[in-house]
């Protein structure tokens, strides 16, 4: 139920492994107006600095992040807003929580894949790691730990996908 029919909102997710290039471009996709951005790892690193350092309290800390972001995104995407949420829609857990938010609001929304092989991956976390640009540093073993829970989207999830495999080549 969208109020403002001159910006229809619509609420872009991103799916992708660590440094595939989800921050990146949801960045570019937040460049258009009437659009925010959330950001999970800006929030969980101002919100619970030092105490994420394993998986399990990353789990932990993010739930309650999602819990209390989410009927603010809903409400956003009410107000006619978009919103590019840069949290990881990499299980299926965390994109039901996604789509309803997508069905409580009836905003449009775009799932945006991005398909980029571990090892293209795991060359630019390293980069990043070492440049100290991002908030959290995973290892190639936490990469690999993490990664064990992707699960790529399905059809039968009823998102609207667009699928990234040329970000691999172009850096992105």
């Amino acid at each position: 139920m969208q109020t403002d029919h001159l910006h229809p909102s619509a609420l872009h997710l991103v799916c992708g492994k660590i440094a595939s290039g989800k921050s990146t471009l949801t960045r570019q996709l937040a460049s258009r107006a009437h659009t925010v951005l959330i950001s999970e790892d800006a929030w969980l690193s101002l919100l619970y600095t030092d105490e994420i350092r394993n998986l399990s309290d990353y789990v932990r800390r993010s739930g309650q992040l999602r819990s209390a972001l989410g009927p603010h995104v809903e409400s956003l995407l009410r107000a006619g807003v978009s919103v590019v949420l840069d949290f990881p829609a990499n299980t299926v857990g965390h994109r039901r929580w996604m789509k309803d938010i997508i069905d409580r609001s009836g905003a449009e929304h775009q799932l945006h894949y991005l398909d980029v092989p571990d090892e293209l991956c795991k060359q630019r976390l390293r980069t990043r790691n070492s440049e100290g640009s991002h908030p959290f540093a995973p290892t190639d073993a936490e990469f690999d730990e993490i990664s064990r829970h992707f699960v790529a989207p399905v059809a039968e999830e009823g998102f609207r996908v667009v699928r990234y495999a040329s970000l691999a080549e172009e850096g992105g």
